[in-house]
């Protein structure tokens, strides 16, 4: 893997050749990657693997045509190569009045933040695996644990760079650890299942493995035993660890991409209230430590804190360079993208900021609701906003939890849920995605 350093010279050499091959423009992305990975199952050890690739991506213009190849190969007379078939698709591609760089004006200039995204780490097979079989064997101690799916602990660095060729320069490195226990608990048929895991950048903000690991365990012990639910209204609760699915498809909805196919649910929402008054949504690429933290897009522009919601607002879209001309706007430092394409528009770390109420308050008028733990399937649709997803947890009876839940359908339409959505004060930032817990009145429950 090439260093920031080493990998900005590479991207030039690319460029220089995009250059003389005939481009009128273009950009160049390396990402090498590396990452050891543990899993062990019933006390012993069943894998240990370690991955490791590098690739630069060329994409380059003539005129409004533009194409994108990508090469594994980093040599000098690979990258050429890789340049010149770039530019002769490019010249039979069709035209696209919206493609080019982003604006020059835009471009992030002097340093790339710090942002603490690089621990040095480099931590052992060995530790590693201690780590796996801490968290599986505290899962398995948990009473009424009967068996494992396993306990798993991963340690992994990134190293991304980007030139552009009107001046742009700026790489990053950064690690990630990760790791997780997943049990099953009672017999037979009846045998229920669930997990814990935690990720972060810095190995040292790595949760307790036992402690992941305990989680899991009790978590599955609490689902033995659920029951189905009639068809019905009711409130949800959901838990934070599936709250921010909410947020996702906000987000989704809001992309340049969405707006300009006008596939979005949200494609006329920009200045209206979407959410409640009491509701704020926080993008913020320069957390320190963040698990998608960046010191520029993937255009690079210089990236900002923002507020996707304000006070229940939607304020502006998600945009590329390129579905911001499309729009008639100004991109907005969301561009991600990959060494195959061209860029798209995504979110970074995203937050949902916290209500007044504690969960508990938020659940003591709830005479019977439905307190959400898993959703399963991706029964959403983009276009009109109705919901459906499989899921389990637990019912809700006069203010508190009682019986595991399995087996229903929620159902409602996002616009309604997020009108509806009131957050609890709980908010812990853990995730790429927090958010506290969640309470949706109006929704459906529907029993299998």
């Amino acid at each position: 893997m090439l260093t920031v350093p080493q990998a900005l010279d590479r991207l030039d050499v690319a460029l220089a050749a995009a250059k003389a091959a005939g481009a009128d423009a273009g950009d160049a992305l390396y990402v090498g990657d590396g990452s050891t990975s543990v899993s062990v199952r019933l006390g012993k050890l069943e894998d240990i693997g370690r991955s490791e690739g590098e690739e630069i991506g060329i994409r380059v213009f003539v005129g409004q045509r533009s194409a994108s190849v990508s090469s594994s190969d980093l040599s000098a007379n690979a990258l050429a190569v890789a340049a010149e078939r770039a530019v002769a698709m490019a010249r039979l591609a069709p035209e696209d009045r919206w493609a080019g760089l982003a604006p020059a004006d835009r471009l992030l200039t002097g340093a790339v933040p710090d942002l603490d995204l690089d621990d040095g780490q480099h931590p052992s097979a060995e530790t590693l695996r201690d780590m796996a079989l801490a968290a599986e064997d505290a899962a398995r101690a948990v009473a009424g644990v009967t068996n494992s799916e396993g306990g798993g602990t991963s340690a992994g660095e990134v190293v991304t760079a980007l030139a552009t060729s009107t001046g742009f320069r700026g790489g990053k490195r950064s690690t990630s650890y990760g790791s997780s226990a997943s049990v099953l608990a009672g017999e037979g048929a009846a045998m229920q299942r669930d997990y814990a895991w935690h990720s972060a950048r810095h190995f040292a903000d790595l949760e307790d493995a036992a402690t992941i690991g305990s989680r899991a365990g009790t978590r599955a012990v609490r689902r033995l035993d659920p029951i189905k639910l009639d068809t019905a209204a009711m409130p949800i609760i959901f838990d934070p660890r599936v709250g921010g699915s909410l947020i996702g498809h906000f987000v989704g909805a809001i992309t340049g991409s969405a707006i300009t196919r006008g596939t979005s649910f949200l494609k006329d929402a920009l200045g209206t209230a979407v959410f409640d008054s009491a509701i704020t949504i926080i993008d913020d690429p320069l957390r320190r430590r963040g698990l998608r933290s960046r010191g520029f897009d993937g255009e690079g522009l210089l990236v900002a804190r923002s507020a996707l919601i304000d006070k229940g607002v939607l304020p502006g879209w998600l945009l590329d360079s390129a579905s911001a001309r499309q729009l008639g706007l100004s991109p907005t430092g969301h561009a991600a993208r990959g060494t195959s394409g061209p860029p798209g528009a995504s979110a970074s770390n995203l937050h949902l900021e916290p209500g007044a109420e504690s969960p508990q308050a938020l659940m003591a008028g709830i005479k019977r609701g439905f307190y959400v733990t898993e959703l399963i399937g991706m029964g959403v649709n983009g276009l009109t906003g109705d919901y459906s997803r499989g899921a389990s947890g637990f019912l809700i009876e006069d203010g508190e939890l009682t019986v595991a839940v399995a087996e229903v359908t929620i159902a409602g339409n996002l616009k309604d849920m997020f009108r509806a959505l009131v957050p609890a004060n709980d908010l812990v930032f853990r995730h790429a995605t927090n958010v506290p817990t969640i309470r949706i009145d109006g929704m459906t429950v529907a029993g299998a």
